[in-house]
């Protein structure tokens, strides 16, 4: 069956050794000098998962089987402080632009198809003063895909193939069930191909699998046409974001695996991780959250435990589809070429759906019919050793495991880099790596200007660990990392609270009253850029 017909103005720091990447039309001449022709550049594939906590896949001290990204980790770059956005809109509208969220007017959540919101920083789709990751690189020659998310803006003249992409397949709302797509009264779920809508039909059908198959679609008629031009692929998973669905096969590898509940889980996952040397012993035991019950004193255990057999289940499958992507690049004899990055958009999520009333109590969870998620106690094992969630500014909101990945060039196999990295440094890095320019003007607009930072030297070297600066803003939640400092604080509690994360990487010890004037010089500087991009 044919794939078509299937169903299933900022504060900056320069460092050194980094390149800073300012409002320029031209990237350093190393680029050029690495990738001589056109058909010598790399390929380059992004995966994002989506609600996925920090501990969650084997690589960063996980008992879920992902083989596909462990080796990807084993044989490439693993990143141990690398941010994104704290959740799914700006993180996304971030990574496609290497702006702030608010920059390219996703300071908030998405608008809905049907709203008319106001123009600026919380406008909920792509402006115009940005130009997106597949923008740059088909100037540049490469084609581009996406399969997956989109959820940077709901109405036709902004999906993704007004944003530089050739060909998409996927949801380009922000949540769905995986087996088909909901109707409620109040939400517009849509699916597309291209630029038509697309409804699932099969009783076959299921999302993770349904990405996969069209990335590898994309990759066999990119290469099988003997295409010179390099390709851009942005696989963007909804996995393994609520509902809890996942495949019979799949839930099966994982049965009885979380009856010892989530305080046993955080334990096990700590003590790998300090084996792996992915923490030492400066990273403490946070206290569980007054609102996670003690495992033995909840209630509906066998039930809590099916929650989690189907998350895991879920990123299982998930990795199984990477591990797809990646033979058919073998296939292709493009995988040495192929630069691979992998993330995830926020921390684990604490959400619960329970108000949707979409669920069947009368079908199990993870089958079509039932909708649930699997709420904090598990996000608070998800996101070991860090404390908060999906949303938050603190470490287990922002904080996501980072793999890269490119035999061609990166040749420190199986190492761990400690740099402080961040989202708005992908566009930076691409357009290093591939000699792409970054226009000031784009579509006679005028495009804001970067302030990421390129991760060529730390590919290179591992070892870079310079300082950065970087700011963060969701829906009250807020931080300002400077160095070892942070500065953050979040709802419900208004009040900033003060880290030193060299010496207190998962902020137990506010420090806010023995150093008031840090505190103060670090406010200023954020409420210096919240002025400038338009934070509320």
């Amino acid at each position: 069956m044919r794939i078509t017909e299937y169903i299933p103005g900022k504060t900056v720091i320069q460092t050194g050794k980094f390149l800073l990447a300012g409002c320029l039309t031209v990237f350093s001449a190393c680029s050029q000098e690495i990738q001589e022709t056109q058909n010598e550049r790399p390929n380059i594939i992004l995966i994002m998962a989506d609600d996925m906590g920090y501990s969650d896949i084997g690589a960063f001290g996980s008992e879920i089987k992902t083989p596909n990204l462990d080796m990807l980790a084993d044989s490439g770059i693993r990143f141990t402080n690398f941010y994104n956005a704290a959740r799914c809109c700006p993180t996304r509208a971030s990574l496609l632009t290497g702006l702030y969220p608010h920059e390219a007017g996703m300071g908030g959540m998405v608008s809905s198809v049907n709203a008319a919101p106001e123009p600026g920083p919380y406008q909920g789709y792509l402006n115009d003063n940005c130009i997106t990751m597949a923008e740059v690189l088909k100037e540049a020659g490469y084609n581009t895909y996406m399969t997956g998310k989109w959820h940077v803006g709901e109405k036709p003249q902004h999906w993704p193939r007004k944003r530089g992409f050739e060909k998409y397949f996927g949801l380009i709302s922000g949540a769905s069930s995986y087996y088909e797509l909901l109707e409620q009264p109040t939400i517009v779920r849509q699916m597309a191909i291209d630029d038509d809508p697309f409804v699932p039909t099969s009783p076959d059908f299921y999302m993770t699998d349904a990405f996969t198959d069209y990335g590898v679609q994309y990759i066999n008629d990119h290469f099988g046409e003997n295409n010179r031009n390099p390709m851009f692929m942005y696989v963007a998973y909804t996995a393994p974001h609520w509902p809890l669905h996942a495949l019979p096969e799949d839930i099966q590898k994982y049965e009885n695996r979380y009856n010892n509940g989530w305080d046993a889980l955080w334990e096990e996952r700590y003590q790998t991780m300090k084996k792996m040397g992915l923490i030492d012993d400066t990273y403490g035991r946070i206290d569980r959250p007054e609102s996670v019950p003690v495992w033995e004193e909840a209630e509906d255990r066998e039930k809590w435990a099916r929650k989690m057999e189907v998350y895991a289940a879920m990123i299982d499958r998930m990795d199984q589809g990477i591990g797809r992507l990646v033979e058919a690049l073998r296939e292709n004899g493009e995988f040495e070429n192929t630069l691979i990055l992998f993330l995830s958009d926020n921390g684990g999520c604490a959400e619960s759906v329970a108000g949707r009333n979409l669920n069947d109590p009368s079908v199990p969870i993870g089958e079509k019919g039932s909708y649930v998620a699997y709420n904090e106690p598990w996000a608070f094992a998800s996101n070991t050793p860090f404390r908060k969630y999906k949303q938050w500014i603190h470490e287990g909101g922002i904080a996501t495991p980072f793999i890269a990945h490119w035999p061609a060039q990166i040749k420190s196999k199986g190492e761990t880099s400690a740099q402080v990295a961040h989202i708005i440094d992908l566009m930076p890095t691409l357009l290093e790596i591939t000699g792409a320019g970054y226009p000031e003007e784009f579509n006679s607009n005028k495009i804001k200007p970067l302030i990421g930072e390129s991760l060529m030297p730390v590919f290179n070297d591992p070892g870079i660990d310079e300082p950065r600066v970087l700011y963060w803003e969701h829906m009250q939640n807020k931080g300002i990392r400077v160095g070892d400092w942070k500065l953050v604080a979040g709802k419900p509690d208004p009040e900033w609270e003060l880290y030193n994360l060299d010496a207190d990487p998962v902020e137990i010890n506010n420090l806010i009253a023995l150093y008031p004037e840090k505190a103060d010089s670090l406010e200023t500087l954020y409420r210096k850029w919240a002025e400038e991009i338009g934070v509320r």
